[in-house]
């Protein structure tokens, strides 16, 4: 990132000099120093690389694992706290993090993979240094300074002079303040829309896995939260079936019964020349990371398969990694892998088939039944074959009338942070490099 001309009174210098004076910048235990037997249920959590991200978001703050207070007292020169800066060291190199002050836990431990910089702060902000070491531009020296034999790794005398330029500590802190907005607003919509995620479900689970309603109205009780229109929607009895115990009147059946699978694919008379690809790699638990622009006649062998709004797409390989998306309102150009099973509904809600093929008990179910263990993938005709419960229509679109608000909040939600991130990402090199001051990038934002 360091330019050629560097503004006037910014200063050169490397994470090494801005380090604190003890364990400021170090890594993590010897490998055998911190052997998996060493974890148990609770304790000082361990940060890994699972953790850390490519720049998306500082910080991915649970699935820690945990290691005793002697542990973590034996292994003291590796521990880290509130805004200490962590790199990966051998894996995904690039990968950074950066421990916010408000989390719950304020001790960590890194992992053997992982290097902390604690900054001296009577020099550098550290979410400043943060935001510097987590550019794309510091991210891509990092993997090309890297041994590449092999796993690829760096090591701490390589981050001890890693370059950095700084404006003095008050501009530092104002441009980290711009930056740190940015992120604040992307990371409260994310906790928003766990927090919908999580209503969802939750409805889910009481009205088709746990039954809850049934129950009541055989307890002769009114469904605890139910309005009186919906609850005479539920029978007052259960019935045998495939999957056990299930309301008199409802059904078992399978996918392909209720739902279409990778039903529309490009053809010779497809209208557009430019497409947005979206690839397995760019889709997590229910979340579209980006998409690709290509010219039709350049895009990937792959890219085949056409979505419609309510779509629910699930990678076919390696389904304990949850990579499931659904499709709300795409462009009308938009493409996707033909490693995605596309599910398309058509005799159940959206809301509903998503819902039921994104619970544990499915991805248990897909798992089961993955072809390859070096590599497993799931055919399409195990999806077809899946069993679903299939209650009544008039309980569906209830369903459905209670999730459909919650999906479009959710992303509307996804929408704006991907638009906060795009413009955080076009001011970050410009700001770090005093290409533009804090008054103008303010400006910009109002």
């Amino acid at each position: 990132m360091i330019t050629n001309s560097i503004p006037p009174k910014w200063q050169v210098t490397t994470l090494g000099n801005i380090a604190g004076k003890e364990y400021g910048l170090v890594d993590g235990p010897f490998g055998s120093n911190l052997p998996a037997s060493d974890y148990v249920p609770v304790g000082v959590p361990v940060i890994r690389g699972s953790n850390l991200s490519l720049g998306d978001v500082s910080f991915k703050g649970d699935e820690f694992v945990y290691v005793s207070e002697e542990t973590a007292k034996r292994l003291e020169r590796s521990l880290c706290g509130p805004e200490d800066i962590i790199f990966t060291k051998k894996g995904t190199l690039g990968q950074t993090g950066f421990i916010p002050k408000s989390h719950r836990y304020q001790k960590f431990l890194i992992s053997s993979n992982q290097m902390k910089l604690s900054v001296n702060r009577k020099v550098a902000d550290p979410r400043f240094v943060y935001y510097y070491v987590s550019s794309p531009a510091s991210r891509e020296k990092i993997i090309r300074d890297s041994e590449v034999t092999g796993v690829p790794k760096t090591n701490l005398a390589y981050l001890r002079t890693f370059p950095i330029i700084l404006p003095s500590l008050d501009e530092q802190k104002a441009i980290a303040h711009i930056l740190g907005t940015l992120d604040d607003k992307i990371e409260l919509n994310q906790q928003m829309n766990r927090t919908l995620e999580s209503i969802a479900r939750a409805f889910f689970k009481s009205w088709f896995i746990d039954f809850d309603p049934v129950r009541a109205k055989l307890d002769e009780q009114r469904p605890a939260g139910m309005d009186v229109e919906t609850a005479p929607l539920f029978p007052d009895e259960f019935e045998d079936s495939a999957l056990g115990k299930i309301p008199k009147g409802w059904r078992v059946g399978t996918l392909e019964q209720v739902v279409n699978v990778n039903s529309r694919s490009i053809t010779k008379s497809y209208p557009h020349q430019l497409i947005q690809y979206v690839d397995i790699s760019s889709v997590t638990v229910g979340r579209l990371e980006g998409t690709t622009v290509y010219k039709l006649s350049n895009a990937p062998s792959r890219a085949k398969r056409l979505v419609q709004h309510g779509d629910t797409i699930w990678s076919g390989v390696r389904p304990n990694r949850k990579s499931y998306l659904f499709i709300h309102t795409p462009p009308e150009n938009l493409v996707v892998s033909t490693g995605f099973i596309v599910l398309s509904p058509k005799a159940i809600p959206s809301s509903y088939l998503y819902a039921w093929v994104t619970t544990d008990e499915f991805v248990d179910y897909l798992t089961f039944n993955a072809d390859g263990s070096a590599y497993p993938a799931v055919r399409p005709d195990i999806f077809s074959d899946a069993p679903i419960l299939i209650p009544s229509q008039t309980v569906l679109e209830a369903f459905d009338k209670k999730i459909s608000s919650i999906r479009d909040k959710i992303v509307c939600n996804e929408r704006e942070s991907q638009t906060i991130a795009t413009i955080r990402d076009s001011l970050m090199p410009r700001l770090l490099t005093g290409e533009i001051g804090i008054r103008s990038a303010e400006e910009f934002l109002r």
